[in-house]
């Protein structure tokens, strides 16, 4: 490690390391990189506790084109990070996502999202309750008017592959990895100039990237900045299934794929298990080091839900399960990427909300696009610069999962 670098990034998770990356792999970026992590075994990290899926069924555009860049990078993973013989393989199960709809409102939503996403190109399609009978002819479908289904681009893969695949590449192209604790930023005037370390290392900085999920907010107040990210407790389920269920639709998987209940409670297939998990009844912030299982979750919202969806479902055991936190952006729930107006060399790559994962590629890439040309080259992110957290505008999402 020296002691100046041109760009600095705390956080060495999916998107700071996939920010890493991308300006390493700029042959018009020649500067230095320094990553700070404070836990190079990701045990809490976000990343290596989310449900590691892809989905382009948004309601915004750029939610749709950030995932359909996202799902290009995955299946092409192997390629872009391969380091010497060594190409990683991100296990990709293009299951797709199945969005089911029994209200009204519920209805109107997917038929607008629906139109969005076909805009965009995305390979997306809406079934009656006759045509999701017969693609799924276990699930009841008695309530239900709508589903809306992802036939390509969406599906599940290895979360922690994307992170280490990301971080072996950077470091193959030259960037530092430093186990280390940001403790403060220096800052003079409308420039941040400095981190130091929890070692008691100073560095100097021309850039600062704050990639430091949950605990965003953490890292901007160092700086003198705010930002509406806090964390906020999601609990996933691995449950077994006495009766594996099965569908005609989705012949890469043979059962389910990334089903979302018009409750809110969500499953998917694990190996030969199932992954679930709900919206939380209350949610409010969460301590920085409570990762306790919200273990009632399964009995009181999951399982009669799933076991009303179908009879496949009514005879279901928990053989795993683990709380991880969201970035929760509270102003929208959606990303906040970009430069601070005022300190211009401090820049946000925050407040997923869940969505990090899939986001990790597009945000990299727009970061990094920022940093060396002082715009955005490919996909224009500026709808979710910190501008609209000044001004109070939200970025409204409706498929919020």
């Amino acid at each position: 490690m020296k002691d100046q670098y041109d760009v600095v990034i705390v956080g060495g998770a999916v998107i700071g390391s996939a920010v890493a990356y991308y300006l390493s792999a700029n042959p018009d970026f020649d500067g230095s990189i320094l990553v700070v992590e404070k836990d190079p075994t990701y045990l809490k990290a976000a990343t290596s506790l989310s449900s590691s899926s892809i989905r382009t069924q948004f309601s915004n555009p750029i939610n749709v084109k950030i995932s359909q860049y996202g799902s290009d990078v995955i299946r092409n993973f192997g390629e872009m990070m391969q380091v010497g013989d060594d190409k990683p393989d991100l296990s990709f199960h293009s299951g797709g996502y199945l969005f089911l709809a029994s209200t009204p409102d519920q209805v109107q939503i997917l038929k607008e999202n629906h139109d969005a996403q076909v805009a965009c190109g995305a390979d997306v399609v809406l079934w009656t309750r006759d045509e999701l009978a017969n693609a799924f002819p276990h699930l009841n479908v008695a309530d239900l008017e709508l589903a809306s289904y992802g036939r390509s681009g969406e599906g599940w893969f290895n979360n922690t592959g994307l992170m280490y695949g990301f971080k072996n590449k950077a470091r193959s192209l030259g960037v530092d990895y430093v186990t280390d604790e940001v403790v403060a930023i220096g800052r003079e005037g409308n420039a941040v100039k400095s981190v130091t370390l929890k070692s008691g290392a100073l560095i100097t900085a021309g850039t600062i990237v704050n990639a430091s999920g949950p605990r965003a907010a953490l890292t901007a107040r160092m700086a003198g900045l705010d930002i509406p990210v806090e964390p906020r407790k999601r609990t996933l389920f691995v449950f077994d299934c006495a009766q594996s269920p099965e569908g005609t639709a989705n012949v890469n998987q043979g059962r389910l794929p990334l089903m979302i209940d018009p409750s809110g409670v969500f499953c998917r297939p694990e190996g030969r298990f199932f992954l679930t998990g709900c919206p939380p009844v209350e949610d409010p912030a969460t301590d920085w080091d409570d990762f306790e299982p919200r273990y009632e979750e399964f009995e009181d919202i999951i399982w009669p839900a799933l076991a009303e969806r179908s009879p496949k479902f009514e005879a279901i055991k928990v053989v795993n399960q683990w709380a991880g936190h969201y970035d929760f952006n509270t102003l929208d729930h959606n990303l906040i990427v970009g430069r601070h107006p005022e300190v211009s060399n401090f820049v946000f790559a925050n407040g997923f909300s869940g969505h990090g994962l899939q986001q990790g590629p597009a945000t990299g890439r727009g970061v990094s696009e920022l940093i060396i040309y002082g715009e955005y080259r490919t996909l224009d992110l500026s709808e979710v610069g910190f501008e609209r957290i000044v001004a109070n505008r939200p970025f409204l999402e409706k498929a919020v999962i």
